[in-house]
């Protein structure tokens, strides 16, 4: 397959740009693999969609508050992300700014809380800079902002929406921080749903996927076969391992909440589904054909045209029936990506 393939239209109006009111009032697609079968549910029907003896998987990862606002010295906006604090006390960083920006140019961030000097931008765009301040990461903990995808356009005065961002731009379960993105599919549970869940014999497990910049990053060749998957960290503990085993022994089913707890899965899983405890990077692409090893079920949003996202739950169902789910969820007025609806896959 070729990346044409994967391409569908998305009028703008249907891009979610804020959060629903509670996070367990989104919308949930069930798309049925066997026949191809849609329901149209509310995501608090999803743990009667459940069975006992289930296990959720759900990514523990915490989202950095790295989006940072500025200053250039010729007072000119700028607009970045921090990718990554390096062990020489340099950081990595993408910038958005109107002119070209210049090594050794200084950026005053977050109001003049922080001074950023540009070193060197590699091929990729993305540029090495120094702090003049010895704890950047706790300025950046205390006033940085949610690292929004670009697609969620905000007036930038809008304070009540970037306070309601930090708390609804992380999942309830958030332990380890690492990502620059959300796992958003963990975004539409609450507490009282995963309490629901293990009253009803459904065992949670955690695993770690700390989402990096290649999810923003398209898919730049045709032939899918040249793409280069981008390189994310994660961690799947003894623990977990083995009570997701005990499961699948046992007839449960795994059901992967979002594409990052499945990445980390079909990491983990030998030929015949067993997994292992492993930490380390992933650079695993999955798209059609693919045998899936590790998970039975999968609970995801709805994702970009052309993303290795939209490739991944195709190759779980099938391009042909995502697509026309997808359809669908555009003619039932579904909200789509980030802050949009859900779609549990079975």
């Amino acid at each position: 397959m070729t990346l044409s393939d994967f391409d569908y239209h998305l009028p703008q109006e249907m891009i979610a740009q804020r959060p629903a009111d509670r996070r367990e009032s989104s919308r949930l697609m069930v798309l049925h693999r066997v026949d191809g079968r849609i329901e149209h549910r509310r995501f608090t029907d999803v743990v009667a969609l459940l069975d006992p003896g289930d296990v959720l998987v759900i990514n523990d990862t915490r989202v950095l508050p790295w989006k940072v606002t500025g200053r250039r010295t010729t007072s000119g906006r700028i607009e970045g992300l921090l990718l990554e604090a390096r062990p020489d006390g340099t950081w990595l960083a993408i910038f958005k700014s109107h002119g070209k920006l210049l090594p050794r140019e200084r950026l005053r961030l977050l109001d003049r809380r922080l001074t950023a000097h540009l070193i060197e931008k590699n091929d990729e765009g993305i540029w090495t800079i120094r702090f003049d301040e010895p704890n950047p990461g706790e300025i950046l903990e205390r006033h940085g902002y949610a690292p929004l995808p670009p697609y969620i356009k905000r007036p930038a005065d809008d304070d009540a929406l970037t306070t309601l961002d930090r708390e609804r731009y992380q999942t309830v379960f958030a332990e380890k921080s690492g990502a620059i993105a959300a796992p958003t599919a963990g975004l539409h549970f609450t507490e009282s749903l995963l309490d629901a869940a293990r009253g009803k014999g459904v065992a949670v497990a955690t695993a770690t996927l700390h989402v990096g910049l290649g999810t923003f990053q398209p898919v730049k060749t045709e032939n899918l076969d040249a793409h280069h998957m981008h390189s994310e960290r994660y961690a799947l503990s003894a623990v977990a391992a083995e009570a997701i085993n005990e499961r699948r022994a046992a007839g449960g089913r795994i059901v992967a909440v979002g594409t990052t707890s499945v990445r980390v899965l079909e990491t983990c899983a030998d030929a015949h589904g067993k997994l292992t405890p492993h930490a380390g990077s992933t650079e695993l692409f999955i798209r059609p054909p693919y045998a899936f090893r590790a998970v039975d079920a999968m609970i995801t949003n709805f994702h970009l045209p052309q993303s290795t996202l939209l490739m991944l739950v195709s190759a779980f169902a099938t391009r042909e029936m995502i697509l026309d789910a997808y359809e669908e969820a555009k003619r039932e007025g579904y909200r789509f990506f980030s802050y949009g609806d859900a779609m549990l896959i079975l």
